[in-house]
């Protein structure tokens, strides 16, 4: 797929102040608003005649009549004040995909990453797609995908690059649709002598059976250690290699699958490595085959505008979580490996200088996609969000995480562990405070409990537990959580049933206020989103929230669902405000514990200043999401912020800028590098 530049698409509508942030703009506006008054005024009284004739004319009329109302209503001046405003982006159909993946690049443009988007047909014919909008160009450009990134993980690197690693191998098969028996070998070789290369192929036949199968990858397997008495020095024995491969029947059918364990002889190999090297089975059947990851890795350069590959991890990931460390490198846990087995917790780092990885040495499991997030002194807090598969029982209690030691701190307190799945964590500004929110959830695999809980967690106090927030009105997996330059946190969307099933998507917004820990409803968005959704915070205040993928489509459950690839950008109620304060110049990088002195007119009327880390999310899980304080100092024409000296709390890479004034209204970012 080569690259191209798409034709321009009309901008999502909203206030003139957050285009232009000038108040020429939004005097334009008011007048507009006053010329128009009589008309709405017209409109309004029409609109309630006509409910009222509604009443006697039958429930059709009614329901036309209401919908016209509602949305007369929800575009008034004084609602979106008090309410914001959701808009569809307009994409052209080109640029449409099952978008899985979303980051906010520093360039401003956001990288929409679908791979084979939940979509087996492009899987199959190798159809990868990643598509880069520009918010204030409404520009979008294809961008050539080489692997299958869908469900890959990813985080920001320090020099600005999007680390993105994992993603497909293979597509899951139900058990009515696996047509052949199979499953995990696993080869062992007893030569100490040399290693072992199994091509792909590779025939695999039980000694006691009789059946064979084929593996579908190359392996190689490493040579045996000699193991020797650490007292007396002398020679115990030999440890074998050992390697894993996925096999299937040679033939379709359940006469082809195996019931027990078994030894198998494996074809093409030399007198003497027949005698070393053998595999072992457990039963290979037509059960269902779970996802299968890659090792791939690449960094996303947003000015170049392409993937660059670099070293590949170790471990095969699917459904990975990546986490930016103090020291600027990455941490890369959990996941399904490239047999569809649970990572067994080997965590491996990447050193974004040196562009590759290695074993970190430590072994620690967790539920695929767990919320891990970086704390001021290093450590990592893990919430117990994740987003499900592989472990029922391990790797799903909250805590505080040495990665150095491995020692990990559970956290009590946790109000409905039991479903944490497909839950949404945040850290509540200021992140000094290391303050947490856990917002909603369901239970485990396809289980129909959700809870409307919130749960909150301050990890600064000496006994840190989870105690219980204010609640959404209703049980909600997939919660959309983004963090606002006002402070506020918007949570949007998500369902009430795994996957929307029973036509449960949650059609509503809230700001949460952490000071009070209150939500206030604002307007509802149009569109329903669920599983593999997520939310951005945009460059000029405005948020965007794109995917879904509901299993059906009816209240019923019995007409299948579509990928949602329609994307709606919400405009907070601070845009509508009149006029915004404005940061007119300043430095394109400030050092940790140094400071930055921005030039703007409306420095009287600045009373805040902040850095917000960009997102990168997937499955509702964002864990590079940060906003950090910054002392101010004011003067006639500027003012000076200080960014804090603590490495663990100001990662290494590119932040937002956002100043506010004393009614909480945001300037627009402006794009700041923290070396």
């Amino acid at each position: 797929m080569t690259s191209q530049s798409g034709r321009g698409a009309r901008r999502a509508a909203g206030p003139a102040s957050s285009r232009s942030g000038g108040r020429a703009a939004n005097r334009r506006s008011g007048a507009r608003a006053r010329r128009s008054g009589l008309r709405t005024r017209r409109f309004a009284i029409g609109t309630v005649a006509v409910l009222a004739l509604a009443g006697a004319n039958g429930p059709w009329l009614y329901r036309f009549t209401t919908e016209r109302y509602h949305h007369y209503t929800i575009n008034t001046q004084s609602y979106k004040e008090a309410n914001g405003h959701w808009d569809f982006l307009d994409i052209p159909a080109e640029f449409r995909v099952n978008a899985v993946h979303a980051a906010l690049l520093r360039t401003g443009k956001v990288l929409l990453v679908a791979g084979s988007g939940n979509n087996e047909k492009n899987f199959d014919a190798k159809s990868f797609r990643s598509i880069l909008w520009d918010p204030k160009t409404d520009v979008f450009k294809d961008i050539h995908t080489p692997k299958d990134l869908f469900c890959a993980g990813h985080t920001q690197l320090p020099g600005g690059n999007l680390l993105i690693a994992g993603g497909t191998k293979r597509y899951e098969k139900l058990g009515g649709d696996v047509t052949k028996a199979g499953g995990l070998m696993i080869v062992r070789n007893e030569n100490p002598r040399k290693p072992i290369t199994l091509p792909a192929g590779t025939r695999f036949t039980g000694k006691e059976s009789g059946k064979t199968f084929i593996s579908q990858d190359p392996l190689l397997v490493e040579k045996a250690t000699k193991v020797f008495d650490k007292k007396t020095g002398e020679y115990q024995r030999n440890e074998a290699g050992v390697g894993r491969i996925y096999v299937e029947a040679e033939k379709s059918g359940r006469k082809h699958e195996t019931g027990t364990e078994d030894n198998y002889r494996i074809s093409g190999l030399s007198t003497e490595d027949t005698r070393n090297v053998y595999g072992i089975a457990q039963k290979l059947a037509l059960d269902k085959k779970d996802f299968q990851g890659i090792n791939d890795a690449y960094e996303f350069d947003p000015v170049a505008e392409k993937y660059i590959p670099v070293d590949p991890m170790d471990k095969a990931r699917w459904y990975p979580t990546l986490t930016t460390l103090e020291d600027g490198k990455v941490i890369a846990v959990s996941g399904l490996d490239d047999i569809g087995q649970i990572d067994v917790g080997k965590a491996e780092i990447y050193d974004p200088k040196k562009k590759s990885w290695k074993d970190s040495g430590i072994v620690r499991k967790f539920a695929t996609y767990p919320a891990l997030f970086l704390l001021n002194d290093g450590k990592l807090f893990y919430s117990g969000s994740n987003s499900g598969y592989g472990l029922q029982s391990e790797g799903r209690t909250p805590g505080i995480w040495d990665v150095k030691t491995n020692d990990f701190q559970e956290i009590p307190g946790l109000i409905d562990a039991d479903q944490m799945e497909t839950s949404a964590t945040v850290r509540l500004p200021p992140a000094q405070d290391e303050k947490f929110m856990v917002i909603g959830g369901g239970g485990v695999g396809e289980s129909d409990k959700s809870t409307p809980k919130s749960r909150l967690v301050d990890l600064q106090q000496k006994n840190p537990k989870f105690t219980e927030g204010a609640s959404l009105d209703k049980g909600t997996r997939y919660p959309s959580a983004s963090l606002l330059p006002d402070d506020s946190l918007l949570v949007a969307g998500g369902a009430g049933d795994y996957r929307g099933r029973g036509g449960s998507d949650v059609l509503e917004a809230r700001l949460y206020d952490a000071k009070s820990d209150t939500y206030k409803q604002v307007a509802d968005p149009a569109v329903g989103r669920n599983y593999h959704s997520g939310s951005v915070l945009l460059p000029d205040g405005r948020v965007m929230i794109f995917g879904s993928d509901p299993l059906y489509s009816d209240k019923i459950n019995t007409r299948p669902g579509t990928f949602e690839q329609r994307i709606e950008i919400y405009t907070p109620p601070y845009l509508y405000r009149d006029g915004r304060p404005e940061l007119t110049a300043g430095p394109k990088s400030i050092k940790r514990g140094g400071t930055g002195m921005f030039t703007t007119q409306h420095a009287s009327s600045i009373t805040s200043a902040k850095l917000m880390r960009p997102s990168a999310v997937t499955h509702v899980t964002d864990t590079d999401q940060r906003s950090i304080a910054l002392d101010l100092e004011k003067s006639a024409d500027g003012i000076t912020v200080t960014v804090p000296k603590n490495r663990a709390l100001v990662p290494s890479g590119w932040y937002m800028l956002f100043v506010t004034d004393e009614k909480g209204t945001p300037s627009e970012g402006t794009w700041v590098e923290v070396p």
